[in-house]
């Protein structure tokens, strides 16, 4: 297993005081508490009143400020969340007036952090008590919060509205950067005909058909999300060149449809087990022909740069276990290309680097 040299150094090497390790060790057994404090601080405007007063704000002027706000929180309230950030290492003490850590800005301001906290909250945090029963069980238990569905996709639809929100947010969020990028390395090529598999509500389709005014593009999808991809995309420009597929990817018996220049899944195949995977990926090679590009954009977590990226990525993870599915995880890319090789397919070209952390890789039939 190789790892670009960051993670290399991060994850072979001991790298903590003794004093470290414990606090590291403690800070994971109130895991759950920094997480809801430090989501409270930004819910109730705290942490933004800090950022606004940067010379800092006793506790009364904090619980004036956000009772303005309309938190109406008590001043034994504002103490809790204060205190317990001054641990955490979102707000510092001077004398007694409360500042604005680095830690606490970053919580407040980079939007990745926002979209990671949303959706932990809303669609992760009750049913990661069902961790442990998913990894023994190999079904996503955690699921059960929200409906009985045999996976989150078949359900997508149906979620409360705030979870789907989030959801969405997090999936979109992660695409979306790279998509512009993606879109150069595809059509730089031609390509009149492109299936995108689970294309979900059709973000990346629209942006096709308005980056290449002639390419038509296929969805392939579950009845409920086609519906939802339809709603989404209604009137918009280019909207007459997708069309969708009605196909349930698992069902091994069902072929995928030929005559593509390109099959595009993005943030796809990380849904399934690597026998799944490896039923979709021979299905999609026998539809392929001569000329025909499968592109796959996954976020590899050992092809990261950074390692904080690695770290939101293996941490995503138990999502997919608890909630999702109960057998996929965010891919070390010699997982993925050992797949892409069992069926046949060649791996031609992979594109590091793309929008947040995406690597494009191009296959094409042997």
């Amino acid at each position: 297993m190789k790892l670009f040299k960051e993670l290399e150094n991060r994850y072979t090497k001991e790298r903590s005081s003794a004093r470290d390790a414990q606090r590291l060790a403690h800070e994971i057994a109130f895991a759950p508490v920094v997480f809801q404090v430090s989501r409270l601080m930004i819910k109730f405007g705290i942490l933004k009143l800090l950022a606004d007063n940067r010379s800092g704000l006793t506790t009364d002027e904090v619980v004036s400020g956000a009772n303005e706000s309309g938190a109406k929180l008590s001043k034994y309230a504002v103490k809790i969340l204060l205190e317990a950030s001054l641990s955490i290492g979102t707000v510092l003490l001077n004398g007694e007036r409360f500042i604005l850590s680095k830690a606490g800005w970053f919580l407040l301001n980079d939007d990745l952090v926002g979209v990671n906290m949303n959706f932990n909250h809303d669609v992760n945090y009750l049913g990661l008590f069902k961790l442990e029963e998913a990894l023994l069980s190999g079904k996503p238990s955690g699921l059960e919060v929200f409906g009985t569905w045999s996976t989150i996709y078949e359900g997508l639809s149906q979620l409360p509205k705030n979870v789907q929100n989030s959801w969405f947010n997090f999936d979109h969020h992660y695409s979306d950067c790279s998509f512009e990028q993606a879109m150069k390395i595809i059509f730089d090529k031609p390509t009149e005909t492109l299936l995108d598999v689970g294309g979900n509500t059709g973000r990346w389709a629209l942006k096709c058909v308005q980056f290449d005014k002639s390419v038509k593009v296929t969805i392939m999808d579950l009845p409920g999300q086609l519906e939802m991809m339809r709603s989404q995309t209604k009137g918009a420009f280019g909207a007459e060149r997708i069309l969708g597929y009605e196909a349930d990817v698992l069902n091994r018996e069902f072929p995928f449809p030929k005559g593509f220049d390109v099959i595009w899944m993005s943030q796809f195949l990380d849904c399934f087990s690597e026998e799944e995977i490896i039923s979709i990926l021979f299905r999609a090679a026998a539809s392929m022909g001569e000329k025909s590009r499968l592109y796959i954009m996954e976020t590899l977590w050992d092809r990261q740069q950074y390692e904080t990226a690695a770290y939101c990525l293996t941490l995503t993870s138990p999502y997919f276990t608890a909630m999702a599915n109960g057998n996929s995880k965010m891919f070390h890319s010699e997982e993925l290309i050992r797949l892409i090789e069992r069926v046949g397919l060649r791996l031609t070209t992979i594109h590091d680097g793309l929008g947040v952390g995406h690597s494009l890789l191009e296959c094409s039939a042997k």
